[in-house]
């Protein structure tokens, strides 16, 4: 139908500004970001523009809703602007009508924002953890030289390397210092070489063929230890503990899980649909009372209903991932607040018009 199609076309032209320019903003924000961690020596520089893609990619089931119900917000405020919704009214076309080109549109969209919340965006996550070990390591590495002394964990762990081979990163004839409570060990090695756990993102120095000393400064009570093999944990900062973040489960695994946080962060991916699907509803509702109302009244009002329903969302994923609310109760009754909200919009005409109808057959019938 030419009507739909001019509707859509209206919606999507403001659907990729809005989406382009969130981008851009968001974008920008990040690249600077990360220019600082290269500029530190935090993050390589070849690092960076993949880094920021992944980024971006995780983003993006965040900002897909909000592009669509923004987008929709001002094209239905300028087609009301211009009296166009006026006039399909006036050809025949109920409310019902815009209801379900728009529901159509919205429903299309949400497959989009299903693909990225549930799995684009996850191995996106944990993309961003991989890039941010190799960088952690790589910085590590370059920071031990050969022939100096390198600190680790606040001053605890102490490494000196005679020898490092270019390319393999072999360490040869290696020195480790490690001091737990009030003893101090002492490790000897030929060899060493500087690991990374990518599953538990802790950092390791594996030694072979050394010994091991441990006692206490000034006491000749000395255990010694002969070894193979032996690995030593190194550091575990804040950053990697980080990197274990709930946002890079995949959504499978989340699916079933007892735990209550993983339930919280299920919900939320599954909000980000329910969002894509409601919000832009909402603006069809509240448009279908104001065609003759001043355009902006429907988009600040659509503003200030959009973050009440997010930051009703965000408190729900606090409780539920404390466990201090069921999972059964959820965000259900937020999504379930906003459909009720719809459908009061949609009735008031109607209800209002049986009100008048009612009032004006008591002043016959007096």
């Amino acid at each position: 139908m030419i009507l739909e199609r001019y509707i859509y076309r209206e919606i999507l032209e403001k659907l990729l500004w809005i989406i382009g320019l969130l981008l851009l903003i968001v974008a920008s924000n990040r690249f600077v970001g990360l220019l600082g961690d290269a500029a530190e020596g935090k993050l390589p520089a070849e690092l960076v523009f993949q880094m920021l893609i992944l980024k971006m990619l995780a983003s993006l089931p965040k900002l897909l809703p909000i592009s669509l119900f923004m987008s929709v917000s001002l094209a239905l405020s300028r087609l009301s602007q211009d009296r166009e919704l006026t006039i399909i009214s006036g050809c025949g076309l109920a409310a019902d009508f815009l209801f379900k080109v728009v529901l159509k549109f919205a429903a299309i969209f949400s497959v989009l924002v299903f693909v990225f919340g549930f799995f684009i965006s996850p191995w996106a996550e944990s993309g961003v953890s991989r890039l941010k070990g190799l960088a952690e390591q790589e910085s590590d590495i370059a920071g031990i030289g050969a022939g100096q002394f390198k600190e680790f964990s606040k001053g605890d762990r102490i490494v000196y390397v005679e020898k490092i081979e270019e390319g393999s990163g072999l360490m040869e004839n290696v020195f480790l210092q490690v001091r737990q409570n009030q003893d101090l060990g002492v490790l000897r090695s030929k060899s060493a070489k500087y690991e990374f756990g990518k599953h538990t993102g802790s950092r390791y120095v594996a030694f072979q063929h050394g010994h091991r000393y441990v006692g206490k400064p000034g006491i000749l009570d000395y255990k010694i230890t002969k070894y193979r093999t032996y690995a030593v944990l190194i550091d575990q900062s804040e950053q990697t503990k980080k990197r274990n973040s709930l946002e890079a489960v995949p959504s499978l695994k989340l699916i079933g899980s007892k735990l209550p946080k993983y339930k919280a962060e299920l919900q939320w991916r599954m909000s980000y649909v329910f969002a894509a699907l409601l919000l832009p509803m909402f603006v069809v509702a509240l448009n279908a009372l104001s065609f003759r109302e001043t355009r902006y009244i429907p988009l600040f009002s659509a503003i200030l209903v959009y973050f009440i329903y997010s930051n009703l969302l965000g408190i729900s994923k606090t409780l539920i991932k404390h466990n201090d609310m069921s999972a059964m109760i959820g965000m259900w009754w937020v999504h379930l607040l906003l459909v009720l909200t719809i459908v009061a919009i949609f009735k008031y005409p109607r209800i209002r018009f049986w009100q008048r109808r009612r009032g004006g057959r008591k002043i016959q019938a007096g």
